[in-house]
């Protein structure tokens, strides 16, 4: 019993981690579906939720106002969800007949995107967080894709930028390096899973009102695919925005984002259906149920290995390669405050390690009920 455990939980990190980016890859350069881009200017409306964040608003608004977009065609709404610092008179100094502030009482993250894009014209939504910064021809790449009738969302470039004094991000931008090159290869082959809060853009007519509790960037752009249009990835289309100071600030986030995300998928479960999404379906299981329950089958054949140590030479392998990947890890995060601990040997392994201690903070969040309806931003050198 314990040597098939064993090797059915091998078949599913291995599918997880191995596997399915193998696969991905593979459709991304055989199954192509081309995209009918073009340099397109359809009227766009940057959507931005904002709780406490005076220090960066005035700064973000002055970064999407200087776009390298017609400005006639562009405008900026900020919807402050019951800041009490000066968020609102700081946006309203920048305000103008190309940039609203919308000052709401505290409603939550869902509630203050619906009500700002309530209240946009574009013809295009762009969604974005106020500690973000755009290249200058971001919404111009982003708009690009939309000139393809059958293009519903765009999904961005999400770049980590390392702020001064901050001690970790090695191993997140990493794992971002990796991403990029998976939804390029999803991308060309039908559709990315989802877009990231940094940067992303739909059509106006095709945007769901946001539910409280869910990660509203998968819940806005998946929204998109459930309605028969697709999902694709703009890869200069480029937003920078700082990673947290330290591991604490960036576990915190990482449960408040799979909490989320995990309770976004079960209400998107429709998309889970093969039969009605093909290829998506998978997609969106392996990456966003999978590898965030992940931890679970890590444990279990840890364990397992454990009791299969006197079975043979492969087992006692399995066990040596988990302590070393986990001791590591380890090293990584205690060293977390030297440059040793920045090198990729310890980075990479601490990253892994913080990831799936969060995902199970995040299950038992999702087990236990508790939602994630508000937020609160953590304040980093530049950003929040």
């Amino acid at each position: 019993m314990s040597r098939r455990l064993f090797w059915l939980l091998s078949v599913v990190i291995g599918w997880t981690y191995v596997g399915f980016p193998l696969v991905v890859l593979a459709r991304g350069r055989w199954s192509r579906r081309p995209i009918q881009a073009g340099d397109i200017t359809p009227s766009v409306s940057v959507v931005i939720a904002a709780h406490n964040e005076a220090p960066v608003i005035r700064q973000r608004m002055e970064n999407l106002l200087s776009q390298d977009y017609p400005g006639d065609r562009l405008e900026v709404i900020v919807a402050s969800d019951g800041s009490t610092d000066t968020t609102v008179a700081s946006a309203s100094a920048v305000a103008s007949d190309r940039a609203r502030v919308l000052d709401l009482g505290r409603v939550g993250k869902a509630d203050a995107l619906n009500a700002a894009a309530a209240v946009a014209t574009g013809e295009i939504l762009v969604f974005s967080d106020a500690n973000s910064e755009f290249a200058p021809d971001a919404i111009r790449h982003l708009t690009r894709p939309f000139a393809d009738p059958t293009v519903g969302g765009v999904a961005g470039d999400q770049r980590y930028a390392q702020p001064d004094g901050a001690t970790n991000g090695t191993g997140e931008r990493q794992y971002w390096d990796i991403d990029r090159r998976l939804k390029e290869a999803e991308s060309a082959a039908g559709n990315v899973i989802s877009a990231t809060g940094a940067i992303y853009a739909i059509r106006r007519e095709l945007f769901q009102p946001v539910a409280a509790g869910v990660t509203d960037d998968f819940i806005t752009s998946t929204a998109v695919i459930a309605q028969g249009r697709r999902l694709v990835f703009a890869r200069d289309a480029i937003a920078y925005e700082p990673v947290a100071r330290d591991e604490r600030a960036e576990f915190g986030r990482k449960v408040r984002v799979m909490t989320r995300g995990l309770r976004g998928v079960a209400v998107a479960r429709d998309l889970l259906d093969p039969a009605r999404h093909g290829f998506y379906a998978l997609q969106l299981l392996t990456h966003k149920v999978l590898r965030r329950l992940m931890a679970i089958p890590l444990v279990l054949i840890l364990v397992t290995s454990l009791f299969l140590w006197d079975d043979g030479p492969i087992y006692r392998v399995a066990v040596v390669g988990q302590l070393l990947v986990y001791g590591l890890g380890v090293i990584g995060l205690l060293l977390r405050d030297r440059p040793a601990g920045r090198r990729p040997w310890f980075a990479i392994p601490s990253f892994f390690l913080l990831v799936n201690i969060a995902s199970l903070h995040a299950l038992w969040n999702l087990l236990s009920g508790r939602r994630i309806d508000r937020w609160q931003p953590v304040r980093r050198d530049v950003g929040t």
